[in-house]
């Protein structure tokens, strides 16, 4: 079988691919139609995320019932690593599917059991069963989570025209922000004392939300191209190591990617750090208003931008992070308490808003930045390089958190001030 080279525009990067398929570009007439889908579907799908969050919710209610705080610490590495490590050991099997909107169907389906699961594992017990139990499920809703990302980027591809796609993207992360600020403000209304039962039934709501968004996405008419898939011609391993290391544009997304980590591991470190100056951030529905008030405010106006250059979004979100996060440590060092009082809550939200930017632009720009199924190869080696990667930051920043949060998150700054400079270095692939 004869080999396809494929060569950037600047010619930096020279990669053998395999003679895979490359589907027809979106069809103008069908555009808003699958826009519309692909808001609905993923904003639904948002409001799962909301709700069974790793970060949140699952850790509120293992607490409350009395598991160890072995199970809680699992969460959040079991949901971020557990929904990018298999990316590409899916890609061979994704390259060989025409339809990919039906494998997106698959990941939603199997989201909605696992938090059906969730649920009743919530309400039926408690302690170490339950802390079993739902590290369990959570890792099998992480892998089907898997499953949407890899196949959404490709439908998203097929059916809306590069300048548009920030806009759609920023969009559907709204609907899921404006969901979760209404679950939010409810349980703030009912403070403390709102029951197991009622977390219980906003999961089963989340299960519903994701097979209701499964239904939803099947009915985006996606173009498929004639020629039969013939998926990579390597493993999978190789292949992702291969990108890494002989495709310049991918390795520099890559490592961008990771210097902006600065907003998704700083949020926990702030509210310790809140807690260590008395200030402390509490309140399950404070947690969602904020996250979700994040998402209706950054979603759509980082989804404009983000046609015009998702990679200065990605640059300037980092910046807006990392200057945020400096001035939470100086103001927990040296403000008096009835500034702290202030500056934490609004501190929070920002970087929130900063982290919602940045992951609306990088979801553009590596839908942009490639066709076909070359773009499922790099979500798929992206993604299982950065679950890699999110463990070991993750770990090196615990590390230099037993020095305190405040080093903790001077070493994520430091860190997002690089990926500043990184990212504004990448090749503008936008509209």
């Amino acid at each position: 079988m004869p080999q396809v080279f494929h060569s950037s525009p600047t010619g930096r990067r020279r990669t053998k691919v395999s003679p895979v398929s490359t589907p027809p570009k979106p069809d103008r007439a069908n555009e808003e139609h699958a826009a519309r889908r692909f808001i609905w579907a993923n904003g639904l799908q948002g409001m799962g995320d909301q709700i069974v969050a790793a970060k949140t919710v699952l850790p509120w209610l293992l607490q409350a019932a009395g598991t160890p705080g072995f199970f809680i610490a699992l969460l959040v590495p079991i949901r971020e690593s557990g929904s990018m490590l298999p990316q590409a050991a899916f890609t061979p099997w994704v390259t060989t599917q025409r339809s990919r909107k039906r494998i997106w169907a698959i990941g939603s389906v199997g989201q909605a059991l696992a938090a059906a699961l969730i649920g009743v594992s919530v309400l039926l017990l408690d302690a170490v069963p339950l802390g079993i139990a739902v590290t369990l499920l959570l890792a099998v809703l992480a892998v089907f989570r898997s499953l949407c990302s890899i196949a959404s980027k490709d439908v998203q591809g097929r059916t809306i025209s590069k300048g548009r796609r920030g806009v759609i993207t920023g969009r559907a992360a709204a609907v899921g922000g404006a969901i979760a600020l209404a679950v939010g403000l409810l349980l703030e209304f009912m403070g403390t004392d709102a029951p197991t039962w009622l977390l219980s039934a906003l999961i089963f709501a989340s299960a519903a939300a994701w097979a209701l968004a499964a239904v939803v996405f099947r009915s985006i008419r996606e173009p498929v191209s004639d020629r039969e898939p013939q998926g990579l011609q390597q493993g999978w391993w190789a292949d992702t190591w291969g990108l890494f290391t002989g495709d310049r544009e991918f390795r520099q997304f890559v490592i961008v990617r990771s210097l902006l980590l600065v907003t998704a591991l700083s949020t926990a470190f702030i509210v310790t750090l809140s807690q260590e100056v008395g200030y402390g951030l509490t309140g399950l529905g404070a947690f969602l208003i904020a996250s979700g008030l994040a998402s209706v405010l950054g979603g759509r106006i980082s989804g404009i931008w983000s046609d015009i250059s998702s990679r200065n979004v990605m640059s300037y979100g980092s910046l807006a992070g990392s200057v945020v996060i400096v001035a939470i440590v100086a103001s927990a060092h040296w403000a008096p308490g009835t500034v702290n009082a202030w500056v934490f809550p609004i501190g929070f939200f920002l970087v929130n808003l900063a982290h919602t930017a940045i992951r609306v632009a990088r979801k553009t720009y590596i839908v942009d930045m490639a066709e076909g199924d070359e773009r499922t190869r790099y979500v798929g080696a992206a993604n299982t390089l950065m679950g890699a990667i999110l463990l070991l930051v993750g770990a090196v920043s615990g590390a230099v958190a037993l020095l305190g949060p405040s080093a903790a998150l001077l070493f994520l700054a430091a860190i997002g001030f690089v990926g500043v400079i990184a990212a504004h270095r990448l090749r503008d692939v936008s509209a």
